[in-house]
């Protein structure tokens, strides 16, 4: 795949998570996709990603993934975005706090046969989690 291929799919890809429409995963997500970080009890394959965006959705209905620094191969694409949202349902057993976030990442995807093969990444999660005042 070129590099333009595999920069389209994580595209589309993000555009599936910010709008919503998480469903759409099955088109650029391997069935047997690996995420090399996954989050707690996510499975392999689209339905890993369409649980836990559906989750982080749910705690953040505004949820935002804007990417910034866009590096690709022939095979792989690796990026770095902000993550933004309010906080207005529960996430990982805390109510609302109707406060906003904004916390970075990095990622790199493997691609193949046009779609995502495997995944590895970090969000700063105690960060959101700071901003959010559920860090004791």
């Amino acid at each position: 795949m070129s590099r333009s291929s595999n920069l389209a799919i994580l595209q589309n890809f993000g555009s599936a998570v910010n709008s919503g429409h998480l469903d759409e995963l099955d088109a650029y997500v391997a069935p047997d996709s690996v995420d090399h970080d996954p989050a707690p009890g996510q499975v392999p394959g689209p339905e890993g990603y369409e649980d836990m965006f559906a989750t982080m959705r749910q705690a953040f209905p505004d949820l935002h993934i804007e990417v910034e620094h866009v590096t690709a191969t022939d095979d792989e694409v690796a990026f770095a975005y902000t993550i933004t949202g309010t906080h207005l349902g529960e996430l990982m057993g805390h109510s609302p706090t109707g406060k906003t976030v904004s916390y970075r990442g990095m990622q790199i995807s493997r691609i193949a046969d046009g779609k995502l093969v495997e995944r590895w990444g970090s969000s700063d999660e105690l960060g959101m989690l700071r901003q959010l005042d559920l860090t004791e």
